[in-house]
């Protein structure tokens, strides 16, 4: 992979400013870069992470001309935590309220895991608002057992805090064996994890345990591309499912886990790259 730029940064960007947004429920953080009048890319990350997983890409995306911002979502990054339960439906006009506060009427949205769902949230309830979709490492639908699954979690970051979760989940992402090659960007995944407020990732892990937007993906009519890497053993097979659902086309990652940005950022900055310019193009 390569080491030029590093795949994930929690301190500050270069050329990117932080803005706080009145968001319906609590002040959001979003780093903003860029060509001012580019097209613009909403970037949204996977729960327990933050706007700093997408470092590499946001850099790569304004230097070819786009307006990036890089959003934390509630409970996340430097994004206030409100009381909860969330929706997803929440977590999606979190990200409507970015687009208003910076008169954004349509932008492509790129995200994983989380962010994925709720780009597909976007599809579903704002499909005005869309240019493209890209869809990285999520599903459209909350199945029991996927839903069940994050029962143990939860109640684990309600008697323990975040702490406990962070190691186990990076390994679950990337597989020990890439955390130990690749140190920095273990220790950078574990800082970025370990700054998740547990309200936050509480109430974020609920709304996934709600997601419903199964059916109304099927109307989508923006670009959308769909990237999963191949030892994600959970998403491989939803993804594909949903893909020829959708009738689009899915990248399959060789090698990479559940944040392919991250592990193989070669391959995804190409399939990104591939995706915006066909976008361009169909619009």
């Amino acid at each position: 992979m390569s080491t030029e730029v590093a795949p994930i940064v929690t301190a500050a960007w270069q050329d990117f400013v932080r803005h706080d947004v009145q968001g319906p429920h609590g002040r959001l953080s979003v780093r903003v870069g860029g060509a001012e009048h580019g097209a613009p890319a909403l970037l949204c990350h996977s729960i327990l992470t933050s706007s700093a997983i997408w470092h590499r890409q946001a850099l790569a995306l304004a230097a070819r001309g786009h307006r990036v911002l890089a959003l934390d979502s509630r409970g996340h990054g430097q994004s206030e935590a409100p009381r909860g339960p969330y929706a997803m439906d929440d977590l999606v006009a979190d990200a409507i309220a970015v687009l208003d506060h910076f008169s954004i009427a349509r932008a492509h949205v790129i995200g994983v895991s989380q962010g994925g769902m709720t780009a597909f949230g976007l599809g579903v309830r704002h499909p005005g608002r869309l240019l493209s979709l890209c869809v990285i490492a999520a599903r459209a639908d909350a199945p029991p057992p996927f839903a069940v699954a994050w029962d143990d979690r939860i109640a684990l970051v309600q008697a323990r805090g975040i702490a406990p979760l962070a190691a186990p989940t990076a390994e679950r992402w990337f597989g020990g064996a890439f955390l130990d090659a690749h140190p920095a960007i273990a220790t950078a995944l574990l800082d970025c994890i370990n700054e998740t407020n547990p309200e936050g990732f509480v109430g974020c892990a609920r709304a996934i345990q709600s997601l419903a937007y199964l059916d109304g993906v099927r109307t989508l009519q923006v670009p959308l591309t769909m990237i999963v890497g191949a030892n994600d053993q959970l998403l491989v097979q939803p993804m594909t499912d949903l893909a020829a659902l959708l009738d689009c086309r899915l990248a399959i990652i060789a090698g990479a886990g559940h944040l392919p940005q991250v592990d193989h950022p070669d391959e995804v900055d190409a399939t990104i790259e591939r995706h915006l310019r066909e976008a361009a193009r169909s619009g």
